[in-house]
């Protein structure tokens, strides 16, 4: 992983040179640890948004760096302009945005081009409050508090879209959902599994399996080698209905569902 961030680095700060503010890990590297399908999220701030060549540059020098085979994992590297998010308004802009998720597209339709990105007020809280700073200043000297209207409003603003992969990505999507859920009811971000951990206490026993799956493959399992059986994936769209409905409930005003039962567990709540 070093090598791979040294290299990562490198590259911001050839291709970005002074407009480069500063750039930090964050995600799962520093909430709660990388899994075996984790990618490695950077965070890049700059003076002003990128050009033609510089967005070239740095998409190819992507491709070459992120994958998925040993000891290489897939990037995610987020660019955003300084003035784009302090002062903070939402919703915020990414200037750049490279996943292994849009390998395909991004080569054959050529480097991303700013676009709205609700789901930035999350991250930026994550990098601002945990983001390991690999170049330039550090995270809190460059990113505002985001208040919590914006980061409920970012939590479910890419509910119906998510939900668009519940049958290609389920593992994702139902630790997502269980994160959301966690974050609209106690104002923290938390780690997939502890949110997953979070949820399982509140969930009624019909509802837990799929997601008791979902952590178990996100702790152990890269996605090459993932399964369900015809049983979970029977339960995985009820529990995602379950899910749904105590969202709305929050969102409603509602307190998202009756606390646990005695003696039993609460989960991560407020774990890393």
């Amino acid at each position: 992983m070093a090598e791979q961030l040294d290299r990562a680095t490198g590259l911001l700060r050839d291709v970005l040179g002074p407009d480069l503010l500063g750039a930090c890990l964050h995600g799962s590297a520093v909430l709660g640890g990388l899994r075996p399908a984790s990618d490695l999220d950077i965070l890049a701030i700059t003076r002003r948004s990128l050009d033609t060549d510089r967005r070239r540059a740095l998409l190819a020098g992507l491709l070459e760096i992120s994958g998925l085979t040993p000891g290489v994992r897939p990037l995610e590297l987020t660019v955003v302009v300084h003035s784009g998010i302090r002062p903070w308004r939402y919703p915020p802009t990414a200037d750049f945005l490279y996943g292994d998720w849009l390998r395909a597209e991004l080569t054959a339709g050529g480097p991303p081009l700013p676009a709205p990105l609700p789901d930035l007020a999350l991250l930026l809280t994550v990098a601002r409050t945990g983001g390991r700073p690999l170049t330039g200043q550090p995270p809190t000297g460059l990113i505002d508090p985001v208040p919590h209207a914006d980061l409920v409003r970012a939590s479910v603003a890419g509910l119906p879209e998510l939900l668009d992969d519940l049958a290609d990505d389920t593992r994702n999507v139902l630790l997502t959902l269980a994160r959301v859920w966690a974050t609209l009811a106690t104002g923290e971000i938390l780690p997939k599994d502890a949110a997953a951990d979070w949820a399982l206490a509140r969930l009624p026993a019909e509802h837990r399996p799929v997601l008791e799956h979902a952590r178990e493959l996100y702790r152990t399992t890269r996605y090459a080698d993932e399964r369900w059986s015809p049983a979970l994936t029977a339960r995985v769209r009820p529990h995602a209905c379950e899910v749904l409905a105590r969202i709305d409930r929050l969102r409603a005003g509602g307190d998202g569902g009756p606390p646990p039962a005695p003696g039993e567990p609460r989960g991560g709540v407020g774990g890393a």
